[in-house]
């Protein structure tokens, strides 16, 4: 990898696409046929919102690569672009390169779920399972689509199973949490988030699940301290926060929001 290329990489880890974004195209101008700098032009112009222009880069390195990397990528354009049809037509050519490469399985899955496509969708991930049966993250996905169809049951035995493999492993101790929620297993789910919550404290969607739980089991004062805590440090999460208080049924109702955001920050000015 050329040194500007390297650059380009530790860019798009800081999250600084702009740049990462700038540096591939150089390295491009160079070198037409490096798919290192494609795939890093292309990550980064999907990730600043601007698939068109990622695509004639990489429509041209799919047809000569057949690289699965390149082509999860110019799907992802396609379907940032509203040129659904054809993105799962080349998510579907991505999942038939070998070795398998886990991520274009699961943006097809989702794409088909988009659609409303829950059987291709679940047929996506059995098949790439077949393939990947230690792929923890499709199995997490086939159980979210058990969950969407109100299968609990598969639902659950998809999450334990990656618990069982990966007891660590934040996303399955969120996807048990949730199942327990719409179970009505508040003081299961509670104990859930708390551990997700341990594991990464400044998540806000977590705390305010937390929060819920807690108004769910009685517990409205600390509930409510840990939703307006997580307010106060993310405030973007307000309507989160709205729906989660209004929804408990110990939460509180609020006739207007400006009502809602005046509570959540009374207790914190």
């Amino acid at each position: 990898m050329t040194p500007v290329l390297e650059q380009a990489v530790l860019a798009l880890r800081r999250r600084n696409p702009e740049e990462a974004a700038r540096l591939a195209d150089t390295a491009l101008k160079a070198d037409r046929s490096n798919l290192v700098a494609v795939e890093i032009l292309g990550s980064a112009l999907i990730e600043l919102q601007k698939p068109e222009q990622a695509l004639p880069a990489l429509m041209k390195a799919a047809r000569r690569s057949g690289d699965p990397v390149i082509e999860d990528l110019l799907a992802r354009a396609l379907f940032a672009t509203g040129q659904t049809t054809e993105a799962i037509d080349q998510w579907r050519q991505a999942t038939e390169r070998r070795p398998p490469h886990p991520p274009a399985f699961l943006e097809l899955s989702g794409a088909l779920c988009a659609a409303g496509r829950y059987g291709e969708a679940l047929g996506v991930l059995d098949q790439a399972l077949g393939l990947m049966p230690k792929a923890d993250g499709l199995r997490i996905a086939l159980g979210h689509i058990h969950l969407k169809l109100n299968d609990r049951a598969r639902a659950r035995s998809a999450f334990e199973h990656v618990r069982a493999a990966a007891p660590g492993r934040r996303d399955a101790i969120v996807a048990l949490a949730q199942l327990a929620t719409i179970e009505g297993d508040y003081a299961e789910a509670a104990g859930l988030y708390r551990q997700a919550l341990a594991k990464q404290p400044d998540d806000p969607p977590s705390r305010i699940s937390l929060g819920k739980c807690l108004l769910e089991l009685g517990r409205r004062d600390e509930g409510e301290a840990i939703i307006r805590r997580a307010i106060h440090d993310a405030p973007s999460f307000a309507p989160l926060a709205i729906s989660a208080l209004a929804g408990a049924s110990h939460g509180r109702l609020f006739l207007r929001p400006s009502a809602a955001l005046a509570f959540l920050r009374s207790a914190l000015s």
